[in-house]
């Protein structure tokens, strides 16, 4: 286990250094990327400039909700958003060169792209929570500092999971990544929002099949100390990290699964 994780730092090391070497052009594609995610908090501060509330929800409960979403989708983009480009690697034949190679396939294509940029989206996020925090009176105790600091790694390993096992549609399709893009990009926009809002079936679509309530929604009744309008169990909103275990082994085995059945570009 160790030497698969020092392997990735000396990857991912030799990338950092790489983009390093042209600080300008590093420096103006991360202030883009924390411009371009600005847009998307303010459409949150528009729709509170014409309701007071969202159901049970304040403008600074969202905003909590929003940078959570924020930071932990920008983190999993920056570790593997590269996935986008992953259909190109099956059409042109060049997946098959991992599978030569004495690693992991998936590991392989993690660690293929490291894209540092992305650390914009997650400063704006980050910018966005410390102001919240600040403004919200929140009872915090241990259990709330502890289910800070462990609904962001569970947030992303959900939504890398949800990543992986759409990316393993292009071994079937001629391209999935706009159908991939509905529940990455799209699930990171649904969980800057409260579940309880949306229909019924969207909600339930959300829990028990593409679980993205469970990156911010559910932590944050709990660190919140709000009741669940839904009227779920207080356990549930406990369960992010369980969730995680569960999305990461179904990707794991959703991705084997494609990979043992793979018949190579020409096959």
């Amino acid at each position: 286990m160790v030497e698969p994780v020092l392997l990735w730092r000396r990857l991912v090391g030799a990338q950092v250094r790489s983009q390093l070497q042209y600080r300008v052009s590093f420096a103006l594609d991360a202030t883009g990327a924390f411009l371009i995610s600005f847009i998307d908090f303010l459409a949150v501060l528009v729709i509170f400039h014409n309701v007071h509330r969202l159901g049970t929800w304040s403008v600074r409960e969202v905003a909590f909700l929003y940078a959570f979403s924020s930071i932990s989708f920008a983190t999993t983009d920056l570790l593997i958003g590269h996935f986008d480009q992953f259909p190109q690697k099956i059409r042109d034949g060049n997946f098959d060169i991992l599978l030569v190679r004495p690693r992991g396939t998936l590991f392989q294509v993690i660690g293929s792209d490291f894209q540092m940029r992305r650390l914009g989206k997650a400063l704006q996020g980050l910018l966005v929570l410390g102001f919240v925090i600040g403004s919200l009176d929140i009872p915090w105790d241990a259990g709330r500092v502890a289910m800070l600091v462990v609904m962001v790694p569970a947030a992303i390993v959900i939504f890398g999971s949800v990543w992986v096992v759409g990316g393993c549609l292009v071994f079937w399709t001629t391209d999935g990544g706009e159908f991939t893009n509905a529940f990455t990009y799209g699930g990171n926009f649904l969980a800057q929002y409260p579940v309880d809002i949306l229909s019924t079936w969207l909600r339930r679509f959300l829990a028990y099949i593409v679980p993205l309530a469970f990156v911010c929604y559910f932590p944050a009744l709990y660190i919140l100390d709000k009741p669940d309008p839904l009227g779920l169990p207080r356990f549930v909103d406990f369960l992010s990290p369980v969730v995680a275990l569960v999305a990461v082994a179904v990707a794991g085995s959703v991705w084997r699964f494609a990979v043992r059945h793979y018949r190579s570009a020409g096959g």
